[in-house]
């Protein structure tokens, strides 16, 4: 229980009132139709769950002369969850068989099942039952909260965790905040911290406690409500370093309001001088909404603040943004630095990096360091992809370059399979404009080889200048196998 399960479409139980505020948003479950790799037995267990009444299940079942070990019946239940009459008349058959041997798993997978389907009267007879057997754990509740909150029944999530201890189960912090991140999952983070401030005059909160609050925040985009669930959490616990998730999710809220970068830098800075830091979430979520905006400075002083101030290690990811950063305002001096700069913090530049790269460099028009690029990427295998090789073509040709033009097209022949035909025909009629051709003439030959089609506008232009070469022959041997092929 307890970890999110596979969902597939299915009927839906009745649904709510419609006139309340908002309509639950429905479970899906899995289905043994899409699982691969399923044993036959059950498949077969779980079509039989699929397609009888449940009156006829046990019977249909004694008739396969199946036996069941605990680890089959598990995996039944968890692809019969939209089935539940007859997944419970299963679980009841195989209980016979396992001489009421089953797992604590299944258990909960019982309950689980019943509670998403809105079953809830079974659900807490199974729960019940449970308890008889000394079955109870925090994961059974888990499911319970989370069955509830699913559909707009807070108050009942609620209940349940007053009444845990009557089953067995300590209502402590652990608890409290398995309760508090089924209510925040669903987008009521409001409904969770008017509970908390309650319950923390019974339960005193942790660090968890905070950050799934926060993190609730951060999922529904509420900038104020996320600054006054962190100011609770320093006066109700204070700084704790260990606390990453905590500080992830409310910066990486913050960075999304009006002026959030700023807002961001000033909490790292009282986050540093208190020995705490985000984590590699909130860098990635801060950059990538830098990115979004076109953000250089913010992500300059964000790099500075994370890098240089707090000792961040980035990863290839971060760099990567930054270099596309760069890249998209124009300035691949920089970006060119800072894939440079990898290599001195152990990370290596992979083909995204060298690509982004690329492709602005031949965009503005820097062939020299274009060049210098293409060969280092080639070097390190880090292979540019086929748009910017064709782009490269293109204007390394117009450029007058045309034998860096025959490089990046003989790496082009070499390392992809197809739409090589626009390329080609666009470099052997630049070589020929260029009065190169035995080129024009070298490279045709070989396009017709690797049967690339060279196009009847191409043929015709190589016509026209052999002939002022007085070289037709030389064209009539190239008609020949162009014909051929």
């Amino acid at each position: 229980m307890g970890k999110k399960r596979p969902h597939h479409h299915h009927s839906p139980p009745p649904q709510p009132d419609p006139k309340k505020k908002s309509t639950p948003k429905l479970p899906v479950f899995a289905s043994y139709l899409d699982a691969p790799g399923l044993l036959p037995k059950v498949k077969l267990l779980c079509e039989i769950i699929a397609t009888t009444p449940s009156s006829s299940v046990e019977t249909l079942l004694d008739d396969t002369g199946l036996r069941v070990s605990r680890e089959d019946v598990e995996n039944v239940l968890k692809l019969s969850y939209a089935f539940p009459g007859p997944a419970v008349k299963f679980f009841r058959w195989a209980g016979h068989q396992l001489h009421h041997q089953l797992s604590p798993y299944s258990w909960n997978l019982v309950v689980d099942m019943l509670g998403k389907n809105a079953l809830f009267d079974a659900m807490w007879d199974a729960v019940k039952s449970m308890r008889r057997e000394g079955l109870i754990s925090l994961a059974t509740f888990a499911s319970i909260f989370s069955s509830y909150v699913i559909y707009d029944r807070v108050k009942e999530a609620i209940m349940t965790f007053k009444v845990m201890e009557q089953y067995g189960c300590p209502k402590d912090v652990v608890a409290l905040n398995s309760l508090l991140s089924a209510i925040c999952r669903e987008g009521k983070t409001s409904e969770a911290v008017e509970f908390l401030r309650v319950a923390k005059n019974e339960i005193r909160p942790d660090v968890d406690t905070y950050a799934i609050l926060l993190e609730g925040w951060e999922n529904e985009g509420n900038v104020i409500c996320s600054r006054e669930t962190f100011m609770d959490m320093v006066v109700e616990i204070g700084w704790d370093p260990g606390n990453v998730p905590a500080y992830d999710s409310f910066l990486s809220t913050l960075v999304k309001g009006p002026d959030g970068m700023i807002e961001a830098l000033k909490y790292l800075e009282t986050m540093k001088e208190r020995k705490c830091s985000p984590g590699v979430k909130f860098f990635n979520v801060a950059l990538e909404d830098c990115l979004k905006n076109s953000d250089v400075r913010g992500a300059r002083l964000l790099w500075e603040a994370m890098v240089v101030k707090m000792g961040f290690r980035p990863d290839s990811r971060m760099y990567n943004s930054m270099i596309a950063l760069y890249c998209y305002t124009n300035n691949t001096d920089s970006a060119k630095k800072m894939l440079d700069d990898m290599v001195l913090y152990g990370v290596f530049p992979d083909a995204k990096s060298y690509n982004t790269l690329f492709q602005f460099l031949i965009k503005n028009r820097k062939l020299k360091e274009a060049l210098a690029v293409f060969i280092e990427m080639v070097k390190n295998e880090c292979f540019p992809n086929q748009a910017n090789c064709a782009a490269a073509v293109r204007v390394f040709v117009d450029n007058g370059d045309p034998y860096v033009a025959i490089k990046v097209w003989k790496f082009m022949i070499e390392n992809f399979d197809s739409d090589l035909e626009e390329t080609g025909n666009f470099l052997v009629v630049g070589l020929r404009d260029l009065n190169m051709l035995p080129e024009t003439v070298k490279y045709a030959e070989a396009m017709i080889e690797r049967r690339i089609k060279l196009s009847s506008s191409s043929m015709s232009k190589l016509k026209q200048s052999l002939a002022k070469e007085r070289k037709e022959f030389v064209y009539e041997e190239l008609l020949t196998k162009w014909k051929a092929h």
